[in-house]
């Protein structure tokens, strides 16, 4: 059944904008490798389903056939999808360089963090399902994982790559094995030693980093200020690795409050450190906006499994009961600079809800298959790369103004999208005809659809008593016992 408000979103043609900003990614990849470039067709057929998502908030060839009242068939829309060679490898790429020449991007820190999404238990054909933990719930959903990495600059933040995550098999089999065991009490020395790593199922640590080898390898221009990432990737492979990759940038992660330091000879939890050691009041501006006060602590501290010493920040907010401990590489850093940092982190956070709620993909994006789950996720970020091309967003970016949100610019394209549709067809020479026309295509497309909760022409059932039962019933009642 279409959606009530569908008849809202109708697509006369690819929004100008769209259709400029997908020639200036071909041209970037004619730049840099003319043979992999996109033919007309492709050209039109990608600004078409850049358009659509922002009209339909989905990747669905159905909803695009009915936005388009049939101009764009399901079949060839699905088939462009699979079976063109369209550069997918490229795509991103391009449109990363499009966005950072056109606003003049040279410096900016990147952000790492990973999302979870539900998918159905009955989704079967969809690529990297696996049982996830939901941290609502405290139990587990049917979903797929993935790891976004995003260049924040001083003007604007955008996706610049992302990886699915899957757990190895054999390391889900043996941690749901060892619950089990655990709870019986069988001693760790009983229970099976865990499977070595399988380098066909990396770790979002590993994946993380090569996201952000991917990304120096693609911009080798752009100066990275510092790398932030939450407390999953806190830990000594993955500060190492980033921070090495980019020269010795600065990367601020978290630590666990039961981490151990080494004081001295003696050994330490992080938590009972700063127990004895508490923060003192501080007024933090949170991403350069509104200023806030913070109980905040720091120490030069060595920490055990980093071997290393690290800047180890604790920060507890006014309406938090508990620290939060970051750690930073770079101990030339200031305390207050390592805060500010890593309230970075939150963008990408703003980002990915963006992402799920206006860009299509946690609305019907069902595209089965390895490469129908990655195509899908590039579309998705080619529409958040597009708004920045927007001509109401450029205007407010150049004359360094507010960014309009994703999703007022998505209402936006929607309107104008059914304002062209509506001017072509009063424009028009017959304009009868066609609003016969237009009308007729409204109806075949928005087709009434067959109610299942009434019963008409179906078979109800014979709904009342059968006389030749009614003895049986009497001698039922009388052998029933009597009790005392």
């Amino acid at each position: 059944m279409p959606d009530r408000q569908e008849t809202r979103r109708l697509i006369g043609k690819p929004a100008p904008f769209v259709s400029a900003f997908i020639e200036a990614v071909d041209s970037a990849i004619r730049t840099q490798q003319p043979h992999h470039a996109m033919s007309a067709t492709q050209r039109a057929w990608l600004a078409f389903c850049v358009t659509a998502v922002l009209v339909t908030n989905s990747v669905c060839w159905a909803r695009f056939e009915r936005a388009s009242l049939g101009m764009y068939a399901l079949a060839a829309l699905s088939w462009m999808f699979r079976h063109s060679k369209i550069p997918w490898d490229q795509l991103l790429v391009a449109s990363v360089r499009v966005i950072l020449q056109h606003h003049d991007l040279t410096s900016g820190s990147l952000v790492v963090d990973d999302t979870d999404n539900q998918r159905a238990k009955s989704a079967q054909a969809l690529a990297h399902l696996y049982k996830l933990r939901d941290k609502d719930s405290g139990g587990y959903i049917w979903g797929q994982s993935l790891v976004f990495l995003v260049l924040v600059t001083a003007k604007i933040s955008l996706p610049v790559g992302f990886v699915f995550y899957q757990p190895a098999p054999e390391l889900s089999a043996w941690y749901k094995k060892d619950k089990t065991l655990r709870k019986l009490r069988v001693p760790k020395a009983q229970r099976p030693c865990k499977p070595a790593p399988n380098p066909r199922y990396p770790t979002k640590q590993q994946l993380a980093l090569h996201l952000l080898e991917a990304f120096k390898a693609h911009y080798p221009d752009i100066k990275v200020s510092c790398i932030t990432a939450d407390a999953l990737y806190g830990t000594a492979p993955f500060v190492d690795g980033a921070s090495a990759l980019f020269g010795g940038v600065h990367v601020i992660s978290q630590i666990r409050s039961n981490q151990h330091l080494r004081i001295g000879k003696r050994e330490q939890h992080v938590a009972d450190y700063f127990a004895s050691h508490p923060g003192t009041p501080h007024r933090i501006r949170i991403r350069g906006g509104a200023a806030v006060v913070a109980t905040v602590g720091s120490a030069r501290l060595y920490i055990c499994s980093h071997h290393t010493k690290r800047l180890i920040v604790a920060i507890k907010y006014a309406e938090e009961e508990a620290y939060r401990y970051l750690i930073a590489s770079d101990l030339s850093w200031r305390t207050l600079d390592v805060v500010q940092g890593q309230t970075l982190r939150w963008l990408v956070e703003v980002f990915i809800q963006d992402w799920k709620s206006h860009e299509g993909w946690a609305q019907l994006t069902k595209q089965p298959g390895e490469e129908g789950a990655r195509h899908s996720v590039i579309v998705g970020l080619l529409v958040d790369h597009s708004l920045f091309v927007h001509p109401d967003q450029q205007h407010q970016l150049k004359n360094n103004l507010p960014a309009y949100t994703v999703g007022s610019l998505r209402a936006h394209v929607q309107v104008e999208c059914l304002v062209d549709v509506l001017d072509e067809l009063v424009s028009s020479d017959e304009p009868q005809e066609k609003l016969t026309r237009f009308a007729t295509a409204l109806h075949e497309v928005f087709a009434f659809s067959r109610s299942k909760k009434h019963m008409i022409q179906r078979q109800l059932g014979r709904l009342e008593p059968t006389p030749s039962l009614k003895y049986r019933a009497r001698e039922v009642m009388r052998n029933i016992p009597v009790m005392s």
